[in-house]
């Protein structure tokens, strides 16, 4: 099956299952196990921070973040279409009584310190505490300049705020960059890093951020039922991941450029309003196409697309190849 839904549908290669297999265990809530121990000690290091926790997922991580930088009754500030604010069913609202103060984001992804700046509640029994400033990096396949970070931490200190990024394909960005990841770690008091997108792992995230930050963390992730056992077996694909498969991420990047310009040839598609910059390719499918019908041809020929948004995304990932794109570009020439 070629699937462009999401980049999360990766599957472990033969080197990681075999790691995987092999994996020294020990029961992490315990802090016994020696592969788990191992990520969270390298992770902190090789990205500038004092802590690291291994979570299940990146909603679980950012959740964390969220319930450690905040009490009940403050309030974080975040972009319209920040994934911790409109893709994670409203966790630290529910789960931690955390008030998100969305602002619309800019075309480039970036949101605008003047409107962060007028969302600011001042110091009154009236208003939530504002504690904290989430940016995310990529989002929506976009990259935030490191001019732009820079800036966002000199804010923060400024206004008293905390900084976190939901970095969950912030190794895309690096990679886009062609930086280090400590030269976007270095302006965060915190971070997360999903390792089961591009980066190839089957599960699991980290929280990086400080001793404090993590052992407050690691508590409330026992009390939302995170705690795991002998997950060594995952911990062991995730330090793979982040030690074999970054650099091949400008693979998918190069892959996307190339879907796009594809897409760009074909009646009814149109990608020209949406530049590619990491491994997420957006296009305006016209409405004369019936995108219904056309998604379960592709599925009859083992292609899975989702063309249901306006405009529909697509996502290329280490399971993807150019002549994958080729045979997606002449299924749709052959479907409609």
């Amino acid at each position: 099956m070629i699937d462009f839904r999401s980049d999360t549908v990766t599957q472990p290669d033969a080197s990681m299952r075999d790691a995987m297999a092999n994996a020294p265990v020990g029961d992490d809530v315990y802090g016994d196990d020696p592969s788990i121990n191992a990520l969270e000690t390298w992770a902190a290091e090789r990205h500038g921070f004092e802590a690291a926790l291994f979570t299940t997922s990146g909603t679980q991580a950012n959740l964390l973040a969220l319930m450690a930088h905040c009490e009940r009754g403050d309030e974080y500030v975040c972009g319209q279409q920040a994934h911790n604010y409109k893709y994670e069913a409203g966790g630290a609202a529910v789960l931690g009584s955390i008030q998100p103060q969305p602002i619309e984001n800019e075309p480039d992804g970036t949101l605008s310190f003047d409107k962060i700046a007028a969302a600011i509640k001042p110091d009154d029994f009236h208003f939530a505490r504002t504690k904290l400033l989430s940016l995310e990096n990529t989002i929506g396949g976009k990259v935030l300049p490191l001019s732009y970070l820079a800036k966002a931490r000199t804010f923060c200190d400024q206004h008293q705020l905390q900084l976190h990024l939901d970095g969950a394909r912030v190794y895309n960005a690096a990679v886009a960059l062609e930086v280090d990841i400590k030269a976007i770690s270095c302006h965060f008091d915190s971070m997360t890093i999903c390792l089961s997108k591009g980066l190839g792992a089957p599960v699991g995230s980290l929280l990086l951020g400080s001793k404090a930050l993590i052992s407050k963390a690691r508590r409330i992730r026992k009390m939302l039922g995170g705690g795991m056992r002998q997950a060594g077996i995952l911990a062991v694909a995730g330090y793979k991941a982040l030690t074999e498969n970054v650099e091949r991420l400008a693979e998918d990047h190069a892959n996307a450029h190339y879907l796009a310009s594809e897409l760009e040839k074909l009646n009814g598609f149109s990608t020209s309003g949406y530049p590619v910059q990491t491994n997420i390719v957006y296009v305006d499918v016209a409405e004369t196409i019936n995108h219904t019908r056309l998604q379960m041809r592709l599925m009859e020929k083992e292609i899975r697309v989702s063309l249901s948004g306006k405009p529909a995304r697509l996502v290329t990932h280490k399971d993807i190849c150019r002549a994958d794109i080729d045979t997606l570009i002449a299924a749709i020439k052959a479907s409609h």
